[in-house]
C-alpha cells in the first residue's frame, strides 16, 4: 500500500521508533485521496501539493515532526471509510485530509467524528458535507458558493434562458440548484434541466436537447476530467457556431488539463475560486514552487486548496504549541485568514467552511498556453447555502 515514504520527504524520515517525550512524537497525518480511478487528477495534484509545501515550509511545527500517510481510495466511498478507520484506530493519526470526491468525505465523517479526530477537505464541494460533523472543516469551495455568482452575472451578460447540464450526483443536484435559484433572482430563466449519468457520459443527446429547447446559453456542471469531453463534443454538434453561449463551472476548464483541450476551449467562461494565472505576489511564487517541485505540471484550484488545508493545520498546531487534541485543534482553525495564493480567505467560525473571492473567467491564450483569465471579482464570498 503506498504512502507518502515513497516521496524522501524531510517530514517522513530519521523518525526515532521510541519518542524521548511526547513532544517529539511526530504529528501523523492521513491523507485519503484517489491516485487512480475516474478522480485520480485529484490525487495527484494533492500530492504534487503536499510535496511543494512541504519543501517550501518545512516538516517541523512547533516543535513536532509532520508525518503524512497516504492512502488511495480509488475515489470509492467504502475505501475512504475503511481507510479512516484503519488510520485512527491503528495508525494514530491526529488528522484527516485529502477527499477527492462528497461520497469519499461522507464516509469518513461519522467514524472521524466520535474518535474527534479533525477532517479537513481539500476538495469534496456539496454543501451539506460541513453539516455531518463538527470535525469536518472545508479549504477548497462549496458548490453553491460558484454556481449562486454564476447566476448572478450570467443573466447581466446579455443571455436569459438557460439550459442546464449537470452531472447526476450530489455536486451536480447542488449545481443545478442554486444557478437555477439566483439566475431566476436576477432575470433569467432556466428552460430546461438535464441530468448526465456520472459513470461514463455521453454528453451528445443530452446536447441535442439543449439544441432542440433553443435557449440563450448553456449553464455547464461536469467533475475534472470529463471537461475536455464535453467540449470537444459541444463543438463537433456545432453549438458553439450556432450562437448558443456556454458558462460553467470551472471544473469545465480545469487548469491541470484545459492546455490539452486545445482551441475548443477558447473563449469558454467559467466562475470559480482560482485560476494559475491569478494576478498576485502569492500566487507567483506558489505557481513557481509548485512547478519547481513537480516539473511538468501546472497547479489547478486542488493544489492551491490542498496548499491552503497545510497552511491551515500548521498554523493550527502553531496555535495550540503542538497541541493534537481534536478540540483545541477544531477551535484553532476557526477563524484563521491569510492571503492565499488565490486570495484572500478565511474560515467561518460559525461553518468551518471557507470564505473566498469567486472570479468569473475566460479562456484566453497566453504565451502560447491555454489559461483561465480572470475579468470580474465577486469578493467574500460565503456559502448560501448554510
Amino acid at each position: 500500500m503506498k504512502t507518502l515514504n515513497t516521496w524522501s520527504i524531510a517530514a517522513m524520515a530519521a523518525l526515532g521508533t521510541v519518542a524521548a517525550a511526547h513532544a517529539a512524537d511526530p504529528i501523523k497525518i492521513g491523507v485519503i485521496i484517489p491516485m487512480t480511478g475516474a478522480f485520480q487528477s485529484n490525487g495527484k495534484q494533492i500530492e504534487a501539493a503536499i510535496k511543494a509545501y512541504t519543501k517550501a515550509k518545512g516538516d517541523t511545527v512547533a516543535g513536532r515532526k509532520i508525518e503524512f500517510i497516504l492512502r488511495d481510495d480509488r475515489g470509492a466511498p467504502d475505501n475512504a471509510n475503511r481507510f479512516a478507520q484503519e488510520l485512527i484506530a491503528q495508525d494514530r493519526v491526529s488528522i484527516l485530509t485529502g477527499f477527492g470526491n462528497t461520497p469519499a468525505a461522507l464516509s469518513a465523517a461519522a467514524f472521524a467524528a466520535k474518535a474527534k479526530v479533525p477532517q479537513v477537505i481539500m476538495v469534496a464541494a456539496t454543501s451539506s458535507i460541513v453539516e455531518k460533523s463538527p470535525y469536518i472543516v472545508r479549504t477548497s469551495q462549496s458548490i453553491p458558493q460558484i454556481a449562486s455568482v454564476i447566476g448572478q452575472w450570467a443573466p447581466k451578460s446579455g443571455p436569459k434562458t438557460f439550459v442546464s447540464i449537470v452531472s447526476e450526483y450530489g455536486p451536480g443536484l447542488d449545481a443545478e440548484e442554486w444557478f437555477a435559484k439566483t439566475v431566476e433572482a436576477h432575470g433569467g430563466r432556466v428552460v430546461e434541466k438535464l441530468k448526465v449519468p456520472l459513470a461514463n457520459p455521453d454528453f451528445a443527446p443530452f446536447l441535442q436537447r439543449a439544441a432542440d429547447a433553443k435557449p440563450d446559453a448553456l449553464f455547464v456542471f461536469v467533475p475534472t476530467g470529463a471537461g475536455g469531453n464535453f467540449m470537444k463534443q459541444f463543438i463537433e454538434r456545432g453549438l458553439d457556431k450556432a450562437g448558443m453561449k456556454l458558462v460553467a463551472m470551472s471544473d469545465l476548464t480545469d487548469d491541470d488539463l484545459l492546455n490539452n483541450m486545445g482551441d475548443a476551449a477558447l473563449g469558454a467562461v467559467t466562475g470559480g475560486p482560482y485560476s494559475a494565472s491569478h494576478d498576485s505576489p502569492e500566487n507567483k511564487a506558489f505557481v513557481a514552487q509548485f512547478k519547481a517541485v513537480n516539473p511538468g505540471m501546472r497547479p489547478n484550484v486542488v493544489a492551491v486548496s490542498a496548499w491552503d488545508a497545510l497552511e491551515l493545520i500548521y498554523r493550527a498546531v502553531e496555535e495550540t504549541k503542538g497541541e493534537t487534541n481534536g478540540d483545541a485543534l477544531i477551535s484553532a482553525m476557526k477563524g484563521q485568514s491569510w492571503n492565499s495564493p488565490r486570495g484572500p480567505i478565511s474560515i467561518d467560525p460559525a461553518t468551518r467552511d471557507i470564505i473566498q473571492n469567486i472570479y468569473m473567467r475566460k479562456v484566453e491564450r497566453h504565451d502560447g498556453e491555454l489559461y483561465n483569465m480572470e475579468f470580474e471579482t465577486f469578493p467574500n464570498v460565503k456559502d448560501p447555502a448554510h
